[in-house]
């Protein structure tokens, strides 16, 4: 890319001629404030925040949409600069639910931040204000449009990212708000659940279902036997909201903190995600051998499920009918465990840990319940952190911990079940073996690593070439199944994953502000955690796991069993599109 020589605040700079005005100031060290920008998902200029002064221009022009030229002089800080900014942040906060001590998003609000960052001590303008009822219908996703600050953020991941198009900007002037169509809640449109509208937002406008009090609730009481069990995502994440880097596994501090809270036993889905390996791979080879419906696409991700019931009816039966790797794990929770350990189902209670808010939605599906429902409540990675702090555990200083037995160690395909291909990749381990009836020592299959939004490859196994994609992102999903539909690809066997990166940039997981963005790839750090973890494992492949043979040969007989079918597979329903 050629190179434009431009002046920002008088220090001469050569940066790339696609450059924005913001982008090159980022790498010269100047920070220039923003917020309606998000990096490759909002890039409007419509809220004013990041307004600069142009030599030789009269406007004041607003830095993440401008582009660079050659001899371009730029001002970010001259006194009409500092004010328009002001200004603009002192009228949003006119009409602002100002009850930051209580707000979800206390001390991590990027509106916080710029009313300390550019001075603002008092509230300017003193008038009418907007009064919106909050919207709690849906299981996942709760709407505060008293905190909305219009930047249009979450609009953008979920028309432009996600095609799921469930909000948008309604009404003009001082009464435009974010809406969904005909005022309806978003528990009654088609919302996917996946909570890339929360990550988005630079308030609380947005946030998850608090599940915290009822968890706390179930743990106080004597009568149940509590059971918690983390995704593995959770691990690469949960760190950040106590201080880690970005990328900072916590493995054995997040085991430890939670048999602290108090709950009876602390496990891992990725045993969960072995589980899965071994009935849908044995599902994929089955459809593979005997003329099944292909391509097989996975069912572990609950917003591309319900993407797909409202938008790709035709292509359900396409769908594993294994449940997901935590819906499995319950279900084995309430039977086979208790079972062995001679508890009544009846009173253990299953909570979920995930990145995903989606799984809120999803463990409340009539289909997870056989004669006792799966998963009980789901909690966030965010909601973790906080009944964390509220227990006043001091994470940092915690040993690290193992999970506990049984299931203590599940395969480092387990681990990467959180990472967009990770899914893909631990299925290849185990189906290609049992096709080819022997052993591989290399077990990376980098074809499917990355964080691209959609990945291909044919790989040849047992004399029969495979194609398979890798897809993350919805909207990535839509243009690969259109294909589809219009002959233009074709596959045996897709994986996909509704948020972009996959389960480590899920809808529940620590939220990132615009800034960091910008400055670093959140997705491939916190799935660099995920494979580092892979690597040190013990363990590599999900037939490997002694605990999953030893559930099979004491209760299930043999993966696709009857009973396996009855507890761990499940079916979808079309919805309607609107």
């Amino acid at each position: 890319m050629e190179n434009v020589n431009i002046k920002i605040n008088g220090q001469s700079l050569s940066v790339p001629a696609n450059y924005t005005i913001l982008q090159a100031a980022r790498e010269a060290n100047i920070d220039i404030p923003t917020l309606c920008y998000l990096k490759d998902i909002s890039e409007t200029g419509s809220c004013r925040m990041c307004v600069v002064e142009i030599k030789g221009g009269r406007a004041l022009q607003a830095a993440c949409v401008y582009p660079v030229s050659e001899g371009l002089e730029v001002f970010t800080n001259t006194p009409k600069v500092r004010a328009a900014r002001k200004s603009t942040l002192e009228l949003l906060l006119s009409d602002h639910d100002r009850k930051c001590l209580t707000c979800v998003r206390n001390q991590n609000c990027e509106i916080q931040t710029l009313c300390e960052d550019l001075g603002i001590t008092d509230i300017a303008f003193q008038g009418e204000m907007n009064e919106y009822a909050i919207d709690e219908v849906s299981p996942s996703i709760v709407r505060d449009n008293n905190k909305c600050v219009l930047c249009r953020r979450c609009v953008s991941v979920c028309k432009n990212i996600q095609t799921v198009a469930v909000i948008d900007a309604t009404e003009r002037g001082f009464k435009t708000t974010i809406a969904s169509p005909f005022n309806k809640s978003l528990g009654e449109v088609p919302c996917v659940n996946c909570g890339q509208c929360i990550a988005a937002c630079p308030v609380g406008a947005l946030r998850e279902k608090d599940d915290t009090d009822k968890v706390w609730a179930a743990i106080a009481d004597e009568d149940k036997y509590v059971v918690v069990q983390t995704a593995p995502a959770v691990r690469a994440a949960l760190g950040e909201e106590f201080g880690y880097p970005i990328g900072t596994a916590v493995t054995g501090q997040m085991a430890a903190a939670l048999r602290r809270m108090g709950f009876d036993k602390v496990f891992d889905t990725d045993t969960g995600a072995d589980l899965t390996i071994m009935e849908e791979g044995t599902e994929f080879i089955n459809r593979l051998k005997n003329g099944g419906k292909l391509p097989l696409i996975t069912s572990c991700s609950p917003g591309w499920i319900k993407f797909c019931e409202h938008n790709f009816p035709d292509f359900l039966e396409n769908l594993s009918s294994c449940k997901s790797p935590h819906q499995m794990f319950g279900a084995v929770i309430k039977s086979y465990y208790a079972e062995k350990m001679g508890i009544d189902p009846e009173k253990i209670v299953v909570v979920s840990v995930m990145p995903c808010v989606a799984k809120k939605f999803e463990a409340g599906r009539p289909e997870m319940e056989v004669k006792y429902r799966d998963v009980d409540y789901v909690i966030s990675t965010r909601e973790l952190a906080r009944m964390i702090k509220q227990a006043g555990i001091l994470f940092a200083d915690l040993p690290e911990e193992k999970f506990d037995n049984p299931f203590e160690e599940a395969t480092g395909a387990g681990v990467i079940f959180g990472a967009t291909g990770g899914v893909m990749e631990a299925a290849l381990r185990t189906v290609t073996e049992v096709l080819e009836g022997k052993s591989f020592d290399k077990v990376e299959y980098e074809a499917v690593r990355g964080t691209e939004g959609i990945k291909e490859a044919t790989l040849t196994v047992a004399g029969t070439e495979v194609k398979i994609a890798v897809v993350s992102g919805l909207g990535n999903a839509r243009k690969l199944l259109n294909d589809i539909r219009d002959g233009k690809a074709n596959y045996h066997f897709i994986e996909i994953m509704a948020c972009p990166g996959g389960c480590v940039t899920g809808g529940g997981q620590p939220i990132v502000s615009a800034k960091v963005q910008m400055e670093c790839d959140v997705k491939a750090l916190r799935a660099s955690a995920l494979y580092s973890e892979d690597e040190r494992a013990t363990l590599r492949k999900s037939h490997e796991n002694p605990d999953v043979k030893l559930l099979y040969s004491e209760f299930f007989g043999e993966p696709g069993s009857h009973k396996a079918h009855e507890l761990l597979h499940t079916h979808y329903t079309e919805r309607s599109k609107f």
